[in-house]
């Protein structure tokens, strides 16, 4: 016998956030199953480091799980998660600069992981992956380069395309900061860039 139409139907996300209150763990694996991409890339966004955006990851969805009662409902379940998160990775790079100083535009040995490849199915020629992976690789460092406040906005914006009232609200901002913060992280990226193509 085949499921109904009903039941092969994604829940609502407030309807996963209501059964997750009430005890349900398979509700709120649902909800970590449907944004931990998005939370492990922001992480990644924010720290440039892959180990760092894994703790990032599991920290917030374990504060969103212990909080999830004294969880308004009054916005969305991904951008409270997304808030944590944010913290979460800010956190991270405090941590990190108190242990030691560390430069934000130090590459990464892994940074050929970064950027997530989600075009692979236009089946580019070899010239072109090349092209393609060598342009990502030099945004990511110039992105990597901006101050987390700056880079956390641009990612929101420009890389996850929300718009800027849900990006004001994510991070605790007026619709004015995150206009100015994002007008300056283009600008420094478009200086940035052009400097290292003047170079090439």
């Amino acid at each position: 016998m085949s499921e109904s139409p009903e039941a092969t139907l994604p829940k609502d996300e407030s309807v996963l956030v209501a059964e997750a209150k009430a005890g349900n763990y398979a509700a709120f694996d649902e909800l970590v199953n449907r944004y931990e991409k998005k939370i492990y890339r922001l992480g990644l966004h924010i720290t440039g480091n892959q180990e760092d955006a894994e703790d990032v990851l599991q920290e917030a969805f374990l504060k969103a799980f212990q909080h999830l009662p004294d969880f308004r409902e009054d916005s969305r379940f991904y951008t409270w998660i997304v808030r944590i998160a944010v913290n979460e990775g800010l956190m991270k790079l405090r941590k990190r600069r108190s242990s030691k100083e560390v430069a934000l535009d130090d590459p990464e040995d892994d940074e050929g992981e970064v950027m997530p490849r989600e075009f692979a199915d236009w089946n580019p020629n070899p010239e072109q992956q090349l092209a393609r992976a060598e342009l990502e690789s030099i945004l990511m460092k110039a992105v990597a380069g901006l101050p987390p406040t700056f880079r956390t906005v641009f990612y929101l914006r420009d890389v996850e395309g929300l718009s800027t009232e849900e990006t004001a609200e994510m991070l605790n901002l007026s619709v004015g900061a995150v206009k100015a913060r994002l007008f300056r992280a283009r600008l420094r990226l478009r200086e940035d860039l052009s400097r290292i193509f003047k170079r090439g």
